[in-house]
């Protein structure tokens, strides 16, 4: 019987019975669990694919929900509100504001606000009874009424105390929470009031040169983030003396109450850099609780009112005379008779009945002979030297706050006639200062300013308005009218002052009041080399024993700016000299001027 053979193989497919295995291959070892786990992450091109998908689609649902997540914290009502408060605590920081020695004005301080989110509040009635509770002075119908709307954020009480925090921290109340801010103080009171002005509780400039910082950009930027505190910026630093602001505001506090008058001010002006030095209105404000700015009698006086300066203006009548060219210092004026126009009549006050020099017109204080000047010039020619002084239009300062002058309807003679001594033209303080500075300064009219600068600095904005000689004449007169004339109650015994005082009676329902009057006193030292102008106001004087009934400026104005400038001359580097100084005036000297023969 033949032998069996193997079952056949598939065609074209002999193998042997040991042909799955290389002829020189040993048996697979036995993997293990380490084996197998780097055989599944093992990128294989069937596998490969399926895996980078899987593992990118699970990023992309992480993130985004990350995203998701971020802009419903940026939309989300709930979360909008404590985001911009935050935000405007941040951008709120501003500049710390320190005087000409660096002595602090302003500065902020940390302070924290509390705040609510209604739609968080659970139970809004315990929430206002615990509030009202701490905060005794909120008005608990006011608030739970805020309590009781849908929106995402509401103040609860801004610049709360330490320990008012810590209560309302302890209540617990879900909802209610902190916002750190920065809370504006101003160390010194009242101290330079009007210039400094006031922020309001967000921190925002509303007055002063609180103002001009957040006009000129000079607070943090909006938020960004990188100035959390005022003392990461620059300070603003000021023209202020602080020293000499307390001693003005002392003297002219002084004045109020002695002569019984509705308002007194006052500045210092450095003539050659054109520096506020101090600035005084009084009634004034303290800045940390500004409320009584509001009041219309806490204005400044010295930038805001606007007044008819009386006598003070015939110095500015005598220089447009003598620059002109048309008259020197021994020119003569008839002042025997009051002067004329159609059915007007102008006299002198103290009238003296015969022909005045120019030093005479000043020291005399003549109506009649300034009027003469002003009129010989020309109308024209009266109306651009003020231009040229800066008295016609608004003088800009840094302050925000500032008045345009009150000019005659229609200029006509009778009107240059009345400018002329002080009446019919209605100025700012300041104006008339920075105009009589370019008088005594060598004839530079430098527009004032309350920012720290130099002499070097001024002069590079300075217009020349008047001639060399023409400054030397005023000084000379407003020194003669401080020896012999209305300014001697100023004439402190070291110092050399010049001055003029002036007298304008009040216009009252459109009429000028006899009773009732605004006196002015401009004083300058040293006069033979002027560093500083002084200027006091007193509004409405009353007579005093003292002032015989007299209520004129040489009684009470003239004597305040001479006890201001006793008291602050050895603050400002001009000590006093006993011995005068020698050919002070050389050339009135020379030309034989009134008073030096």
């Amino acid at each position: 019987m033949p032998a069996r053979r193997p079952p056949a193989r598939l065609r074209g497919n002999p193998v042997s019975a040991d042909d799955s295995l290389p002829q020189d291959a040993s048996p697979a070892p036995r993997r293990g669990v380490f084996g197998h786990v780097r055989d599944l992450f093992r990128l294989r091109v069937d596998k490969s694919t399926a895996r980078v998908a899987v593992v990118a689609l699970g990023f992309t649902a992480l993130f985004g929900v990350i995203g998701g997540r971020l802009v419903m914290l940026a939309v989300s009502p709930e979360q909008t509100g404590l985001r911009k408060a935050t935000s405007s605590a941040i951008s709120a920081a501003r500049p710390d504001i320190v005087d000409r020695n660096g002595e602090t004005l302003a500065t902020d301080v940390k302070s924290v606000s509390i705040f609510a989110e209604p739609r968080n509040i659970i139970d809004k009635d315990e929430a206002v009874e615990l509030l009202t509770a701490v905060l005794p002075d909120l008005n608990a119908r006011e608030l739970r009424e805020r309590l009781g709307t849908k929106r995402g954020f509401i103040w609860i009480k801004r610049e709360v105390t330490p320990r008012q925090q810590a209560e309302v921290h302890r209540l617990g109340i879900p909802g209610v929470g902190f916002v750190p801010e920065h809370k504006r103080v101003y160390p010194n009171g009242n101290a330079a009031a009007h210039v400094l002005g006031f922020a309001n509780v967000d921190n925002v400039g509303i007055a002063g040169m609180e103002k001009y910082i957040d006009s000129q950009g000079l607070q943090d930027l909006n938020g960004a983030g990188f100035t959390r505190a005022s003392t990461d910026l620059k300070p603003v630093e000021l023209s202020i003396d602080l020293r000499v602001q307390h001693a003005m505001r002392d003297e002219l506090a002084k004045a109020l109450e002695k002569y019984r008058a509705k308002a007194t001010a006052g500045m210092v002006l450095d003539v050659n850099t054109g520096e506020v030095v101090a600035l005084v209105s009084l009634p004034d404000f303290d800045p940390n609780n500004p409320v009584d700015a509001l009041e219309k009698d806490r204005i400044n006086r010295i930038n805001v009112g606007v007044f008819e300066m009386g006598s003070t203006f015939k110095a500015l009548t005598v220089a447009m005379a003598l620059d002109s060219g048309k008259y020197n210092i021994n020119s003569s004026f008839d002042a025997r008779a009051k002067l004329r126009y159609g059915k007007f009549a102008i006299g002198d006050y103290h009238a003296t009945n015969r022909i005045l020099t120019v030093p005479e017109v000043f020291v005399h204080s003549s109506n009649i002979g300034t009027a003469k000047m002003a009129l010989g010039l020309g109308v024209e020619a009266h109306k651009a030297f003020l231009r040229k002084l800066g008295q016609l239009e608004r003088m800009q300062t840094e302050l925000p706050e500032s008045a345009a002058p009150i000019l005659p309807q229609r200029w006509g003679e009778l009107n240059t006639m009345t400018i002329a001594f002080g009446h019919g033209l209605a100025v700012a303080p300041l104006q008339s200062v920075a105009a009589v500075a370019a008088l005594v300064n060598g004839g530079y009219m430098i527009t004032p300013t309350f920012l720290k600068r130099t002499e070097a600095e001024a002069r590079t904005k300075a217009v020349r308005v008047i001639k060399p000689e023409t400054s030397e004449g005023m000084r000379y007169v407003m020194r003669l009218n401080a020896e012999r004339g209305s300014a001697n109650r100023a004439a402190i015994a070291g110092f050399f002052v010049g001055g003029k005082t002036g007298t304008a009676e009040k216009v009252i329902n459109g009429r000028y009041s006899k009773t009732k009057n605004l006196t002015t006193f401009t004083a300058v030292y040293p006069m033979d080399n002027p560093r500083y102008l002084f200027l006091t106001i007193i509004d409405e004087p009353q007579a005093t024993p003292e002032t015989f009934g007299f209520t004129t400026s040489g009684w009470n104005a003239a004597p305040v700016a001479g006890n201001i400038i006793e008291r602050v001359a050895p603050l400002l580097s001009v000590p006093p000299r006993f011995e005068a100084p020698e050919r002070p005036f050389p050339l009135m000297t020379r030309l034989g001027a009134w008073g030096t023969r």
